[in-house]
């Protein structure tokens, strides 16, 4: 059996989604380091993978699958037999991808952005960034009450998808102290078994 070919920048939250999907099925996979920062996604080989030129990307002998949320769905359905990641339950697959699309737009409107300008130094306004992303973990510190996943009763590929633009929302100077039931959260994923952690950046982590 070949070894999946993870393709991957550390820094990338998008990658980090990957990767945790992938420990948190117990897959290891060869790595495959993609230098944003010289330009290596743009590369004509990289390229064939993914006319996007954006990471992560897997390739699954000979199946390649390019953009994190595909990629979540991608494990979910080929190395999860239990289902349970992705469950096929209309009611609870429709909250899923609720929280998927929340992932691709608010979560990445927000704190993905707001790190993007501190760690990075994208041009995008600072102040109304951090009021999106403000706005958005209200919203989901609300929606956690009394509750312990996104999407179900237990993890779900919903929940890796929010994880790690929002566990690394102080880098962009977002401050987490507001939202207790978002902390407790954040808890709950990294006691995961075969949990693995994105690195972290000094900026904004006086937040």
């Amino acid at each position: 059996m070949n070894t999946i070919k993870f393709y991957h920048f550390p820094l990338s939250g998008h990658s980090h989604r990957a990767q945790l999907m992938l420990s948190l099925l117990g897959l290891k996979p060869e790595e495959h380091f993609v230098d944003l920062a010289n330009g290596a996604q743009k590369a004509p080989e990289f390229l064939a993978l993914n006319k996007f030129g954006q990471v992560p990307v897997i390739d699954d002998n000979g199946v390649v699958i390019a953009d994190s949320t595909a990629i979540l769905v991608y494990l979910a359905k080929t190395y999860d037999p239990s289902g349970k990641w992705l469950p096929a339950d209309p009611v609870i697959a429709a909250e899923v991808q609720r929280w998927l699309s929340t992932a691709s737009g608010q979560i990445n409107n927000g704190p993905a952005r707001a790190r993007l300008i501190t760690v990075f130094g994208a041009a995008f306004d600072p102040q109304d960034t951090i009021e999106r992303a403000h706005a958005v973990l209200k919203i989901i510190d609300e929606h956690l009450q009394g509750r312990e996943f996104l999407a179900a009763d237990h993890p779900t590929i919903a929940d890796v998808a929010a994880y790690s633009y929002i566990a690394h929302a102080p880098e962009g100077n977002v401050s987490l102290r507001a939202y207790p039931n978002v902390l407790a959260w954040l808890d709950r994923i990294e006691a995961l078994e075969g949990f693995v952690p994105m690195p972290r950046t000094a900026a904004g982590l006086q937040a």
